[in-house]
């Protein structure tokens, strides 16, 4: 009798580790997200408020515009919903994408459908009026964006101009260019008026790294007080590529030790550059590396969004 209680016993105890072992093993996954690869969740747990400030919405009843090169598939909010799930943002910013011009209809669209929880960034040129400045701003937009590497709607004439109204309403200037042109206008980025935020780690290029030229105006702009940078896009100018990135890991590591006030994170979803989708599980990770003291990595999840995009406190 006591040899078949021992036995039922263990066999239970057997039962049951093998219940718990096939929960640890699913919690692990996360459903499959559109244009992300990999279904495993990051082994790092997002703070409380962290924000995703990069990513993009993709949706066929808003027209292209004409000089639109990058034109990708729908990537719509409720496939953005299980990114979110999967690594555990809360907070979002909604980029307007070279897509669409100066149309900021799908973005708003986006940020309508997600809610408080959204801010979004949004592309103008100079002909738009302050009335439409006011209205996107109670919108929530908080900055203009000028992609430069896309050529089309806007254009490094228009940087003094829009950098002064934007200052004027307590937005930002959001940049994305490729390395020679950022050393090239130094001088003009120094002047600018408004805060400034660099896409993508503003694109250092590898293998030069930080010993680049372009590094060197990005510390000259840094040290000057009101530049932030995006880490995100570790895959955009890698030569060692995933899943350690480890040459783009040295220029963010230098950001960080330069000003970690001023860095946010961002997803880059749907990664409309890449044509073999990364894994976002694995570039959330990154910060571990990146960002290895919890506390400033809690702040460049957290803290700094809500300053540099005017998100509330939770209660």
């Amino acid at each position: 009798m006591i040899a078949r209680r021992t036995l039922l016993k263990g066999a239970t105890s057997v039962a049951m580790a093998a219940t718990i072992s096939e929960i640890s093993l699913r919690s692990s996954h996360a459903e499959p997200v559109p244009f992300s690869s990999g279904t495993d969740v990051p082994k790092l747990k997002a703070p409380a408020d962290a924000c995703d400030c990069h990513m993009h919405i993709y949706d066929s009843r808003f027209p292209i515009a004409p000089s639109a090169t990058l034109k990708p598939a729908d990537a719509h909010v409720d496939d953005y919903r299980l990114l979110q799930k999967r690594i555990g943002t809360t907070r979002t910013v909604v980029v307007t994408p070279s897509t669409y011009g100066t149309d900021n209809s799908c973005t708003l669209d986006a940020m309508a459908k997600i809610g408080p929880s959204a801010r979004g960034v949004a592309v103008v040129d100079t002909g738009v009026t302050d009335a439409e400045l006011k209205r996107l701003n109670g919108l929530g937009i908080r900055g203009i964006r000028f992609n430069l590497v896309n050529a089309g709607a806007t254009t490094v004439e228009m940087l003094e101009p829009l950098s002064k109204r934007a200052n004027e309403l307590g937005w930002h200037v959001q940049i994305n260019l490729k390395p020679d042109l950022l050393a090239q206008i130094e001088d003009t980025l120094l002047r600018l008026p408004s805060p400034l935020v660099f896409d993508h780690l503003a694109h250092i290029p590898q293998p030069a790294g930080i010993e680049h030229p372009s590094f060197k105006t990005m510390r000259k702009l840094i040290d000057k007080g009101r530049t932030w940078v995006k880490l995100s896009g570790a895959y955009q100018d890698t030569k060692v590529g995933p899943p350690t990135y480890a040459d783009t890991t040295s220029v963010a590591q230098a950001y960080v030790k330069a000003a970690p006030e001023r860095m946010v994170w961002g997803s880059d979803w749907p990664h409309p550059t890449e044509k073999e989708k990364p894994d976002d599980a694995v570039l959330f990770d990154l910060l571990s590396q990146w960002v290895p003291d919890e506390a400033t990595r809690n702040r460049v999840l957290a803290q700094n969004p809500q300053v540099l995009y005017g998100f509330g406190k939770s209660a």
